[in-house]
């Protein structure tokens, strides 16, 4: 049995496998032109990207801003090297995860285990390619002995712990509160401010994906319900914006527009002030609503999807990956293209769907331990106000 034809075989993996692929697919097409505009990209690649392209500078081992990595090509890139990790962790622990679990578990994972790091072109540990604003974790849940729940506190206010977050939604799958709760709680040892409240509001936009028959409209609606401040605001305009557009070719003027005024990261993307990603609670990591944005542009197909966040440039892996996620949690397996999941796969030599099962077998386990202590519960509640 193929891989597609197992998952569709079982909804829950079908669309677990959808969301951890086509997560994968968004960051590595996106890797190409992270960091650069629209124009720059057009200029470059000879019109919009379509598909798998390769590095913004031929000489990629030696251009600023761009080397050491190998960006393009179909190379995934750390967004997917640490969603990995966070399946890994849940493998591990076997339950639902909070801010101990990750300096027990992803710690160990990022500083002790060599992995295939396509980006280098070599085995390396996860923490020699993951960005300082990751890097934290190590420092200060192994080096510094932080208590995990505050660790977050002080960090870079990023989109970090927002981009691999997604496989707490899958394991709270149909229930975006508790995946809110979960990511929230596991990102407090990484992130704080928007960045740590965009990580809980894309576990959500998950966990209300993989429900049967989730609609953009479904999605959204419970992103706004659950986001609070700075966060809820950029995605109720920015999302309002794309509402009236028709495709993501020709949206990015007004789509920035509505994001500039939540936004600290400047329009020149390399060239940040002095308040950039600092915590605010009026502020908002921008990656996390425009990849809503142009899942509703997109009307939830995967294809339109990332390529608006790959077009749009800035953080466009992670931009790409979250939309991804999403999309491919909507539509399943089958809505990420075949061939864009064969190649990254094969450019990245990294299984991107086998992770997608194995999140799915987690979450059946966990929901199954959540099912008896819920009827513990009630059967105690039950005595409790018996008469």
């Amino acid at each position: 049995m193929t891989p597609l034809e197992h998952s569709l075989a079982d909804p829950l993996a079908d669309k677990a496998t959808g969301c951890v692929a086509g997560a994968a697919v968004g960051d590595a097409l996106g890797g190409a032109t992270e960091g650069w505009t629209p124009e720059q990209i057009v200029e470059r690649y000879g019109g919009p990207v379509h598909g798998i392209v390769g590095p913004y500078y031929a000489d990629w081992r030696n251009a600023r801003p761009i080397a050491p990595y190998h960006k393009g090509d179909g190379h995934i890139t750390d967004d997917t090297l640490m969603t990995h990790a966070l399946i890994r962790v849940y493998q591990k622990a076997g339950a639902h995860l909070d801010a101990y679990a990750m300096a027990e578990h992803l710690v160990p994972e990022m500083m002790g285990e060599r992995r295939w790091i396509p980006e280098l072109e070599a085995e390396a540990l996860p923490l020699q390619r993951v960005f300082l604003a990751e890097k934290w974790i190590v420092a200060r849940l192994h080096y510094g002995h932080v208590d995990p729940r505050e660790a977050g506190v002080g960090n870079i206010v990023n989109c970090g712990a927002a981009m691999y977050v997604a496989p707490v939604g899958i394991v709270n799958a149909g229930d975006p509160d508790a995946a809110y709760a979960e990511a929230v709680d596991l990102a407090g040892a990484h992130q704080s401010s928007y960045g740590r409240e965009a990580a809980g509001v894309l576990a959500a936009a998950v966990a209300e994906a993989m429900r049967p028959g989730a609609t953009v409209d479904g999605v959204v609606g419970a992103a706004l319900r659950l986001a609070k401040d700075g966060t809820r605001a950029a995605i109720d305009a920015v999302c309002s914006a794309a509402g009236g557009l028709g495709h993501w070719d020709g949206s990015f003027e007004r789509l920035r527009a509505a994001m500039r005024p939540f936004d600290t990261v400047a329009d020149t993307y390399r060239d940040q002030g002095l308040g950039a990603r600092r915590p605010s609670r009026t502020h908002s990591i921008e990656e996390l609503p425009l990849a809503l944005a142009f899942l509703v542009i997109a009307k939830g197909d995967y294809r339109d999807t990332v390529l608006g966040g790959v077009n749009y440039g800035r953080d466009a892996d992670s931009i790409a990956s979250m939309g991804g996620a999403v999309a491919g949690a909507l539509g399943g397996l089958s809505s990420v293209p075949a061939e864009w999941v064969e190649r990254v796969g094969d450019a990245s030599r990294t299984d991107i769907v086998g992770p997608g099962r194995d999140i799915a077998d987690v979450a059946r386990r966990v929901r199954a331990d959540d099912l008896e202590r819920r009827r513990a519960a009630d059967a105690a509640f039950a005595e409790l106000v018996a008469r």
